[in-house]
């Protein structure tokens, strides 16, 4: 009788665990710099590798997944339906964020750290404006976009060819042919690539317990904590409530479908990195390939759920080190802002952080309170990219029982 093999999943749950073991017995034993020696370069390597094939697997997955649909209706219906997705979910986030950590504060849980913010320093990034990041996502030169990893670009180069490729019709079969032919290559590598994740998620984990292990019983710990109990929340009611509904998936499935990418997520805190992951996650509870291939890498970009539920949080807690009380009126603004600010800095290196500037200077807190937060800020993003992946894969499937039924 041959010997069942251990799932992927399974794998990388062993490994995250494994890695907080070993990270927590390095950080006890004050030997924490060997992990960021000798083990954190073989996480870097694995993402390193990741990110080599994420343009491949973006482009040629986008172009055969539009090829695929046949039609650019389909590819237009797909397009609204998952922005129209994220920016509900956004704001339905940013809903929880605020709840949450105006009750938290009203108990007192949140530190006070009013002193400390006075010599708090952080310049922001400047933000362009929508009109301006609009722009920025035509790609000038295709061959840079490629080499910068600008998803949005390439997402755009993906859209205009395989629309293109479509209306040559007959004339672009060769061009067809090698779509798939080259896709069916970057498939094959990125399995190769993927079966590497248990080493990279162990790497990371270790790393991460083992060098910041006192941040997390440091004086901001509830407020860490504020942002996880919404990431929670807002994982359970709002996205497997959104596949039971609207795909059929019961909450247990989809968790358990989406735990590998929602793991690797967590230790690699990058969306993008985690696409291949993702996409095999998606396809094993039922969704189509070619919508798979156009949600997956334009909610890598745009879904932002998970910055919006840190953005609210981290606002509200640094209102409190500013001696101000939030109106009504001053939390509508902070959900407003926070929602349009998510789709206007998509792409944009740095996007949390610019997004929780704009949002801070919306209800006249000083920007530079943010360093009050920078330092723990990776055990914030390890959480809300862990949500964000959910977010992707929720989506996924909802697009494709709506266009099933269509």
């Amino acid at each position: 009788m041959e010997k069942k093999k251990m799932g992927l999943p399974m794998q990388i749950f062993l490994a995250l665990i494994f890695g907080i073991v070993v990270g927590l017995v390095l950080y006890f034993a004050g030997a924490a710099e060997f992990t960021t020696s000798y083990l954190k370069p073989f996480g870097d390597i694995f993402v390193n590798l990741l990110k080599f094939i994420v343009v491949p697997v973006v482009l040629f997955s986008m172009i055969d997944g539009i090829i695929s649909m046949g039609d650019m209706k389909k590819v237009g219906s797909v397009g609204w339906k998952t922005v129209a997705y994220f920016m509900v979910t956004t704001a339905i986030a940013c809903v929880i964020g605020l709840v949450l950590a105006t009750l938290f504060n009203n108990a007192g849980l949140f530190p006070n750290l009013a002193e400390a913010a006075q010599s708090a320093e952080y310049e922001a990034k400047e933000y362009a404006g929508f009109m301006s990041t609009l722009v920025s996502i035509f790609p000038t030169n295709m061959w840079k976009s490629f080499t910068e990893a600008n998803m949005l670009q390439v997402i755009v180069i993906a859209l205009l060819f395989g629309g293109a490729i479509m209306a040559a019709g007959e004339k672009a079969k060769l061009c067809r042919d090698i779509v798939t032919s080259f896709y069916a290559v970057i498939d094959k590598l990125m399995t190769f690539v993927i079966s590497l994740a248990p080493i990279g998620v162990f790497a990371y984990m270790s790393w991460v317990v083992a060098t910041q292990g006192a941040a997390i019983l440091g004086s901001l710990a509830l407020v860490i904590l504020c942002a996880y109990i919404g990431y929670m929340i807002h994982a359970v009611v709002v996205y497997s409530v959104s596949a039971r509904v609207f795909a059929g998936i019961s909450p247990w499935a989809f968790f358990k479908g989406a735990s590998a990418a929602m793991i690797f997520a967590f230790t690699s805190t990058s969306s993008a990195a985690t696409l291949p992951v993702s996409k095999e996650c998606a396809a094993d509870m039922g969704a189509e390939d070619d919508i798979a291939a156009f949600v997956l890498p334009l909610g890598a970009t745009i879904n932002m759920d998970g910055t919006a539920i840190y953005q609210c949080v981290a606002t509200v807690f640094l209102a409190t080190c500013a001696g101000m009380h939030l109106t009504l009126g001053q939390m509508v603004l902070v959900v407003v802002t926070a929602t349009l600010a998510s789709i206007g800095t998509a792409g944009v290196s740095g996007a949390g952080m610019i997004m929780l500037a704009m949002v801070l200077e919306a209800i006249g807190i000083p920007v530079a309170y943010i360093g009050l937060i920078v330092a723990v800020d990776r055990l914030f993003d390890m959480g809300r990219t862990c949500l964000n992946v959910t977010g992707d894969i929720a989506c996924t499937l909802c697009v494709t029982k709506w266009e099933s039924k269509k």
